[in-house]
């Protein structure tokens, strides 16, 4: 990397870091993070471990290790937000460093600094860090494995051994046996292009797998107590069901096969080609070109650096495409092979159209997301705005000193893109997000419920997808599903939360309760236009309620 360049790199990777990180203390404005905290709050009100509920009741439907890693950072600092993002941002960091190691090793430190800040300036990635669930823990353990695989297959040493397979298990202990296909597929592909099987054929391999099978009994040993020894136990409305099956199969095979006990009717196999135009942005087009370049070096019979990221990337964004279970954060986990992939075509000369169709891909972004920003900002019009003049101030003077010291126009690029990225999820995280949690219920009604002059009331959910509620509200929260409510008498004083339809179903089935109290509510998920702008915000805004019997 050239000297004078060097301290911008470094420069964009401290504020890529604190964007990342500035939406630590941000309120749940999603379901599944409030389910997610919910349940390793659970394991500590419960003193478990190994059996996970929600509502009291057994819950099946994702692997333990973000739970338990959620759990040891509340015991130890206690239940909030950012306790419960904490050890996903350390992962984020992991595989960061992961990324680093990769690419370093097969393309150079100039290269390796680019694919990070790629890594960090994506769209979704920053998103995923205030918004999280399992794949920043998925990042780092797929990523690190990759690493960790492809020195083993050079020469044994018996630190990879270990770490690839421990982080293997982390990685199968987080969301099932389908990141095998970006590790192991990985290996595959670099084997084949290598004309290398035989190395294939070693003792190495066997105690890999051994190992990894080692290291997920954890893992085993939690679904079989809470499931496989109770075959009375009614989940996804049968008995008889076992939770080590469903590791094996049901949760990740299952679905890809749409038989399992969770299924899905849709799905688009051209889903995540446009889903990356936002999701990987600002670097999707350019991944693109360089995804055409690979394939066709590869046609050509000409040799890459490596094919681990290559082949370990698409095979795995090939299943989620074919998969009727398509979600835009599931490609977060193979962003980091992404970034390694897109990350020498943002460096290195290339032909007169590739420095055309470089150039474009990225002032494409350039220009999008400050017009985005100020668009949002004015039509929301956001009490507090020293965040965003503060933002802006940084942007513009970022901005000013990449385009006066930076003399590689492609590198000037690359690095105004990162700038203007990072200032636009600066802007979420502090400004924007702010709005969204003021408006909702689920906060509000629970802050009330926490006052000491509900301590008696017993609280119930009517509905599953409440789960913000439970998390904020500081007692157990059961669930009784709303038809039964109209039949239900509970044993003590007790208080129900509802949202609109629910009171609109109750109401037609003349079910008798009294409201305690209403609150506002914004009841998406997905950030509507009449939301943004302030004028119509109020024609999106639903109720909730808390009633009694």
């Amino acid at each position: 990397m050239k000297d004078q360049n060097k301290p911008f790199f470094i420069l964009l990777f401290v504020l890529a870091l604190i964007v990342n990180f500035s939406g630590v203390n941000v309120k749940f404005f999603t379901d599944d993070p409030g389910l997610y905290a919910s349940i390793a709050k659970n394991l500590l009100y419960k003193h478990e471990f190994f059996e996970l509920f929600t509502y009291n009741q057994d819950w099946l439907d994702k692997p333990h290790l973000p739970f338990w890693a959620v759990m040891c950072s509340f015991k130890f600092f206690g239940i909030s937000e950012w306790a419960y993002r904490l050890p996903a941002l350390l992962c984020f960091m992991l595989g960061l460093w992961y990324t680093w190691l990769f690419s370093k090793k097969y393309y150079g430190t100039e290269i390796a600094a680019m694919a990070v800040l790629i890594l960090m300036t994506s769209l979704s990635i920053i998103m995923s860090n205030t918004d999280v669930r399992a794949e920043p823990y998925l990042m780092a353990f797929v990523t690190g494995s990759i690493y960790h695989v492809a020195r083993l297959h050079e020469r044994f040493k018996l630190s990879d051994l270990l770490l690839a397979a421990l982080l293997t298990a982390f990685a199968l202990m987080t969301k099932g046996l389908f990141v095998m296909l970006a590790i192991y597929g990985g290996l595959l592909g670099q084997v084949l292009f290598e004309r290398n099987f035989k190395s294939l054929f070693s003792w190495k391999w066997l105690a890999l797998a051994i190992l990894v099978v080692l290291f997920i009994t954890p893992e085993l040993y939690a679904l079989y107590i809470q499931f496989d020894m109770h075959p009375e136990k009614l989940v996804f409305g049968t008995h008889k069901v076992s939770g080590i099956k469903w590791f094996l199969w049901d949760s990740q095979f299952g679905r890809f096969v749409n038989k399992g006990p969770i299924t899905h009717k849709s799905g688009d196999v051209f889903f995540f080609v446009h889903t990356l135009l936002w999701a990987f942005a600002p670097w999707c087009l350019v991944f693109y070109y360089a995804v055409f370049k690979n394939l066709k070096s590869i046609y050509q019979k000409q040799k890459l650096s490596e094919y681990y990221t290559l082949c370990g990337g698409l095979l795995l964004l090939l299943l989620f495409s074919l998969s009727k279970f398509q979600l835009p954060f599931y490609t977060n986990t193979i962003f980091p092979l992404f970034a390694v992939v897109t990350a020498p075509y943002c460096f290195k000369q290339l032909s007169k159209f590739g420095t055309g169709f470089r150039l474009v891909g990225q002032w494409v972004y350039i220009l999008a997301f400050p017009v985005l920003v100020l668009i949002i900002n004015y039509f929301s019009s956001p009490d507090k705005e020293w965040w965003f003049y503060v933002d802006v101030i940084i942007a513009v003077l970022v901005v000013a000193a990449v385009c006066y010291k930076v003399k590689l126009n492609h590198i000037k690029v690359f690095l105004v893109n990162c700038t203007v990225v990072l200032f636009a999820n600066f802007y979420l995280d502090t400004t924007f997000y702010q709005q969204i949690t003021a408006y909702k219920g689920q906060i509000t009604a629970a802050n009330y419920l926490n006052q000491p002059r509900f301590n008696h009331l017993h609280v119930y959910s009517l509905r599953t997808e409440n789960n913000i509620f439970q998390f904020y509200n500081q007692k157990h929260v059961d669930l009784i599903p709303l038809e039964q409510f109209k039949n239900f008498k509970p044993a003590d004083s007790a208080v129900f939360y509802i949202n609109q339809p629910s009171m609109d179903i109750l109401v037609q089935n003349n079910a008798q309760f009294k409201i305690l109290q209403t609150f506002v509510d914004y009841p998406q998920e997905n950030i509507l236009p009449k939301f943004i702008n302030r004028a119509t915000r109020d024609q999106v805004l639903a109720k909730v309620y808390l009633i009694e019997k």
